[in-house]
Protein backbone atom coordinates (compact mmCIF):
# COMPACT_ATOMS: atom_id res chain seq x y z
CA UNK A 1 0.00 0.00 0.00
CA UNK A 2 1.23 3.51 -0.83
CA UNK A 3 1.02 6.17 1.87
CA UNK A 4 1.06 9.95 1.45
CA UNK A 5 1.59 12.08 4.53
CA UNK A 6 0.25 15.58 5.18
CA UNK A 7 3.01 18.19 5.47
CA UNK A 8 1.54 19.60 8.68
CA UNK A 9 1.15 16.31 10.55
CA UNK A 10 2.58 16.43 14.05
CA UNK A 11 3.29 18.89 16.83
CA UNK A 12 2.24 22.51 16.43
CA UNK A 13 4.52 25.17 17.91
CA UNK A 14 2.28 25.71 20.93
CA UNK A 15 2.53 22.04 21.89
CA UNK A 16 6.29 22.02 21.28
CA UNK A 17 6.60 25.05 23.55
CA UNK A 18 4.57 23.45 26.36
CA UNK A 19 6.73 20.32 26.22
CA UNK A 20 9.88 22.43 26.20
CA UNK A 21 8.69 24.37 29.27
CA UNK A 22 7.96 21.15 31.18
CA UNK A 23 11.29 19.57 30.21
CA UNK A 24 13.23 22.70 31.15
CA UNK A 25 11.63 22.61 34.59
CA UNK A 26 12.20 18.85 34.99
CA UNK A 27 15.94 19.22 34.30
CA UNK A 28 16.18 15.63 33.14
CA UNK A 29 14.28 14.33 36.14
CA UNK A 30 16.13 16.34 38.78
CA UNK A 31 12.88 18.13 39.62
CA UNK A 32 9.33 16.84 39.64
CA UNK A 33 6.87 18.61 37.35
CA UNK A 34 3.13 18.53 38.00
CA UNK A 35 0.91 19.44 35.04
CA UNK A 36 -2.64 20.59 35.76
CA UNK A 37 -4.42 18.03 33.62
CA UNK A 38 -2.69 16.49 30.58
CA UNK A 39 0.00 18.82 29.23
CA UNK A 40 -1.13 17.79 25.73
CA UNK A 41 -3.91 15.47 24.56
CA UNK A 42 -1.75 12.45 23.78
CA UNK A 43 -1.47 9.59 26.25
CA UNK A 44 1.62 8.07 24.66
CA UNK A 45 3.54 11.35 24.85
CA UNK A 46 2.44 11.90 28.45
CA UNK A 47 3.70 8.38 29.25
CA UNK A 48 7.05 9.27 27.67
CA UNK A 49 7.25 12.51 29.65
CA UNK A 50 6.49 10.65 32.87
CA UNK A 51 9.90 8.99 32.55
CA UNK A 52 11.36 12.48 33.08
CA UNK A 53 9.21 12.82 36.23
CA UNK A 54 6.64 15.03 34.47
CA UNK A 55 3.39 13.96 36.08
CA UNK A 56 -0.19 14.69 35.11
CA UNK A 57 -2.39 15.54 38.11
CA UNK A 58 -5.93 16.85 38.36
CA UNK A 59 -8.46 16.26 35.61
CA UNK A 60 -9.08 16.88 31.91
CA UNK A 61 -11.00 20.12 32.53
CA UNK A 62 -8.75 21.49 35.29
CA UNK A 63 -11.62 21.67 37.77
CA UNK A 64 -10.57 19.33 40.59
CA UNK A 65 -8.47 20.35 43.54
CA UNK A 66 -5.00 18.86 43.31
CA UNK A 67 -3.81 16.31 45.85
CA UNK A 68 -0.04 16.74 46.05
CA UNK A 69 2.34 15.05 48.50
CA UNK A 70 2.92 17.13 51.63
CA UNK A 71 6.60 16.26 51.70
CA UNK A 72 8.55 15.95 48.46
CA UNK A 73 11.81 14.05 48.15
CA UNK A 74 12.96 16.62 45.58
CA UNK A 75 12.01 20.08 44.34
CA UNK A 76 8.71 20.35 42.46
CA UNK A 77 7.05 22.83 40.11
CA UNK A 78 3.56 23.30 38.65
CA UNK A 79 3.25 23.79 34.87
CA UNK A 80 0.14 25.03 33.06
CA UNK A 81 -0.69 23.04 29.94
CA UNK A 82 -0.98 24.29 26.37
CA UNK A 83 -4.77 24.76 26.49
CA UNK A 84 -4.55 27.43 29.15
CA UNK A 85 -6.64 27.94 32.29
CA UNK A 86 -9.00 30.49 33.77
CA UNK A 87 -7.65 33.32 35.97
CA UNK A 88 -9.44 31.70 38.90
CA UNK A 89 -7.58 28.44 38.29
CA UNK A 90 -4.31 30.32 37.91
CA UNK A 91 -4.82 31.95 41.33
CA UNK A 92 -5.56 28.54 42.88
CA UNK A 93 -2.43 26.94 41.40
CA UNK A 94 -0.18 29.77 42.55
CA UNK A 95 -1.57 29.46 46.07
CA UNK A 96 -0.29 25.87 46.24
CA UNK A 97 3.06 27.33 47.19
CA UNK A 98 5.12 25.66 44.44
CA UNK A 99 7.08 27.41 41.68
CA UNK A 100 4.78 28.12 38.72
CA UNK A 101 5.44 28.04 34.96
CA UNK A 102 2.93 28.84 32.25
CA UNK A 103 2.90 26.52 29.23
CA UNK A 104 -0.21 28.09 27.68
CA UNK A 105 -0.03 28.29 23.90
CA UNK A 106 0.56 31.96 22.98
CA UNK A 107 -2.25 31.75 20.43
CA UNK A 108 -4.67 30.77 23.21
CA UNK A 109 -3.25 33.59 25.34
CA UNK A 110 -4.14 36.06 22.58
CA UNK A 111 -7.74 34.82 22.56
CA UNK A 112 -7.92 35.15 26.35
CA UNK A 113 -6.62 38.71 26.06
CA UNK A 114 -9.33 39.66 23.57
CA UNK A 115 -12.03 38.10 25.76
CA UNK A 116 -10.77 39.88 28.89
CA UNK A 117 -10.35 43.27 27.21
CA UNK A 118 -13.79 43.37 25.64
CA UNK A 119 -15.57 41.94 28.68
CA UNK A 120 -14.03 44.76 30.73
CA UNK A 121 -15.40 47.21 28.17
CA UNK A 122 -18.90 45.84 28.73
CA UNK A 123 -19.17 43.61 25.67
CA UNK A 124 -20.96 40.28 25.76
CA UNK A 125 -18.59 37.62 24.45
CA UNK A 126 -19.75 34.82 22.13
CA UNK A 127 -17.28 31.93 21.98
CA UNK A 128 -17.56 29.42 19.15
CA UNK A 129 -16.37 26.10 20.54
CA UNK A 130 -17.01 23.07 22.73
CA UNK A 131 -18.20 24.19 26.17
CA UNK A 132 -16.64 21.05 27.73
CA UNK A 133 -13.19 21.66 26.24
CA UNK A 134 -10.54 22.97 28.67
CA UNK A 135 -9.59 25.82 26.34
CA UNK A 136 -13.16 27.12 26.31
CA UNK A 137 -13.52 26.63 30.07
CA UNK A 138 -10.40 28.73 30.52
CA UNK A 139 -11.62 31.45 28.13
CA UNK A 140 -14.95 31.72 29.94
CA UNK A 141 -13.04 32.59 33.09
CA UNK A 142 -11.82 35.79 31.39
CA UNK A 143 -15.33 36.83 30.33
CA UNK A 144 -16.35 37.92 33.83
CA UNK A 145 -19.79 36.28 33.53
CA UNK A 146 -20.45 37.77 30.10
CA UNK A 147 -19.38 34.70 28.09
CA UNK A 148 -21.72 32.58 25.93
CA UNK A 149 -20.61 29.39 24.17
CA UNK A 150 -22.12 28.24 20.89
CA UNK A 151 -21.31 25.21 18.73
CA UNK A 152 -24.01 25.45 16.04
CA UNK A 153 -26.95 27.48 14.73
CA UNK A 154 -29.31 26.05 17.37
CA UNK A 155 -27.04 27.36 20.12
CA UNK A 156 -26.88 30.71 18.36
CA UNK A 157 -30.67 30.97 18.26
CA UNK A 158 -30.78 30.24 21.99
CA UNK A 159 -28.59 33.21 22.88
CA UNK A 160 -30.20 35.94 24.99
CA UNK A 161 -30.81 39.39 23.52
CA UNK A 162 -27.79 41.64 24.00
CA UNK A 163 -28.32 45.33 24.67
CA UNK A 164 -24.72 46.51 24.40
CA UNK A 165 -21.73 45.60 22.29
CA UNK A 166 -21.06 42.01 21.23
CA UNK A 167 -17.73 40.41 20.34
CA UNK A 168 -17.18 36.93 18.91
CA UNK A 169 -14.10 34.70 19.11
CA UNK A 170 -13.42 31.04 18.38
CA UNK A 171 -11.77 28.16 20.17
CA UNK A 172 -8.46 27.78 18.35
CA UNK A 173 -9.20 24.34 16.85
CA UNK A 174 -12.57 24.84 15.15
CA UNK A 175 -13.63 24.75 11.47
CA UNK A 176 -13.13 28.08 9.69
CA UNK A 177 -16.18 27.73 7.46
CA UNK A 178 -18.44 27.05 10.46
CA UNK A 179 -17.08 30.09 12.28
CA UNK A 180 -17.64 32.28 9.23
CA UNK A 181 -21.20 31.01 8.87
CA UNK A 182 -22.14 31.59 12.51
CA UNK A 183 -20.44 34.97 12.76
CA UNK A 184 -22.26 36.04 9.59
CA UNK A 185 -25.64 35.09 11.06
CA UNK A 186 -24.85 36.86 14.33
CA UNK A 187 -23.72 39.98 12.44
CA UNK A 188 -27.14 40.19 10.79
CA UNK A 189 -28.64 40.47 14.26
CA UNK A 190 -25.93 42.79 15.61
CA UNK A 191 -24.48 44.90 12.76
CA UNK A 192 -21.76 46.31 15.03
CA UNK A 193 -20.56 42.82 16.01
CA UNK A 194 -16.81 42.58 16.51
CA UNK A 195 -15.54 39.37 14.95
CA UNK A 196 -12.08 37.99 15.77
CA UNK A 197 -11.03 34.95 13.74
CA UNK A 198 -8.95 33.26 16.45
CA UNK A 199 -8.69 29.84 14.81
CA UNK A 200 -4.95 29.20 14.88
CA UNK A 201 -2.81 28.96 11.77
CA UNK A 202 -1.76 25.38 12.55
CA UNK A 203 -5.41 24.28 12.63
CA UNK A 204 -6.15 25.97 9.30
CA UNK A 205 -3.04 24.43 7.75
CA UNK A 206 -4.00 20.92 8.89
CA UNK A 207 -7.49 21.26 7.48
CA UNK A 208 -6.14 22.55 4.16
CA UNK A 209 -3.53 19.78 3.97
CA UNK A 210 -6.17 17.11 4.51
CA UNK A 211 -8.13 18.40 1.53
CA UNK A 212 -4.88 18.25 -0.45
CA UNK A 213 -4.54 14.55 0.42
CA UNK A 214 -7.99 13.95 -1.08
CA UNK A 215 -7.04 15.91 -4.20
CA UNK A 216 -3.89 13.78 -4.54
CA UNK A 217 -6.06 10.69 -4.74
CA UNK A 218 -6.10 9.31 -1.21
CA UNK A 219 -8.85 6.69 -1.04
CA UNK A 220 -9.01 6.78 2.76
CA UNK A 221 -7.62 9.03 5.48
CA UNK A 222 -5.91 7.90 8.66
CA UNK A 223 -5.99 10.58 11.38
CA UNK A 224 -3.60 10.01 14.28
CA UNK A 225 -4.20 11.56 17.68
CA UNK A 226 -5.62 11.29 21.16
CA UNK A 227 -9.29 10.48 21.66
CA UNK A 228 -9.77 13.76 23.56
CA UNK A 229 -7.92 15.88 20.99
CA UNK A 230 -10.35 18.42 19.51
CA UNK A 231 -8.29 19.20 16.42
CA UNK A 232 -7.81 15.47 15.72
CA UNK A 233 -11.55 14.78 15.90
CA UNK A 234 -12.14 17.73 13.58
CA UNK A 235 -9.73 16.25 11.02
CA UNK A 236 -11.56 12.91 11.09
CA UNK A 237 -14.85 14.75 10.59
CA UNK A 238 -13.39 16.72 7.68
CA UNK A 239 -12.20 13.52 6.00
CA UNK A 240 -15.72 12.09 6.20
CA UNK A 241 -17.12 15.36 4.82
CA UNK A 242 -14.88 14.87 1.78
CA UNK A 243 -16.40 11.43 1.14
CA UNK A 244 -13.40 9.50 2.33
CA UNK A 245 -13.40 6.71 4.94
CA UNK A 246 -11.76 8.12 8.07
CA UNK A 247 -9.81 6.06 10.60
CA UNK A 248 -9.07 7.86 13.87
CA UNK A 249 -6.26 5.96 15.59
CA UNK A 250 -3.98 6.65 18.55
CA UNK A 251 -1.15 4.29 17.57
CA UNK A 252 -0.18 1.74 14.91
CA UNK A 253 -1.68 -0.98 17.11
CA UNK A 254 -5.15 0.36 16.22
CA UNK A 255 -4.66 -0.57 12.55
CA UNK A 256 -5.61 -3.90 11.01
CA UNK A 257 -4.84 -4.99 7.47
CA UNK A 258 -8.36 -6.17 6.67
CA UNK A 259 -9.83 -2.68 7.06
CA UNK A 260 -7.47 -1.40 4.35
CA UNK A 261 -7.60 -4.33 1.95
CA UNK A 262 -9.58 -2.41 -0.67
CA UNK A 263 -7.29 0.67 -0.73
CA UNK A 264 -4.08 1.19 -2.67
CA UNK A 265 -3.39 4.82 -1.66
CA UNK A 266 -4.01 6.12 1.86
CA UNK A 267 -3.46 9.63 3.26
CA UNK A 268 -2.10 10.16 6.76
CA UNK A 269 -2.42 13.23 8.93
CA UNK A 270 -2.13 13.85 12.65
CA UNK A 271 -3.35 16.18 15.34
CA UNK A 272 -1.24 18.90 16.90
CA UNK A 273 -0.41 16.75 19.95
CA UNK A 274 0.85 13.69 18.07
CA UNK A 275 4.59 12.97 18.37
CA UNK A 276 6.71 12.09 15.36
CA UNK A 277 7.55 8.57 16.55
CA UNK A 278 3.85 7.60 16.49
CA UNK A 279 3.26 9.11 13.03
CA UNK A 280 6.27 7.27 11.65
CA UNK A 281 5.17 3.92 13.11
CA UNK A 282 1.65 4.31 11.68
CA UNK A 283 3.02 5.07 8.21
CA UNK A 284 5.37 2.09 8.35
CA UNK A 285 2.56 -0.26 9.39
CA UNK A 286 0.28 0.96 6.63
CA UNK A 287 3.04 0.53 4.05
CA UNK A 288 3.46 -3.07 5.22
CA UNK A 289 -0.15 -3.98 4.36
Amino acid sequence: MKVIRAKSAGFCWGVERAIQVAREEACGGERRVYTDGPLIHNKQMMDALSREDIREVGDYQSKQDLSLPQEEEKDSVVVVRAHGISPQRRKYLKELGLPFRDGTCPDVGIIAGKVKLHAQKGYDIVIFGDREHPEVIGLLGYADGRGHVIANEADLESLPSFEGGVAMVSQSTMFTHEFQNLSGILAERYPDLLVFDTICGATKERQSDLVSLVELGAEAIVVIGGRHSANTKKLAKLAAANDRPAFHVETAHDLDAESFSSFSLVGVTAGASTPEFIIRSVCERLESF
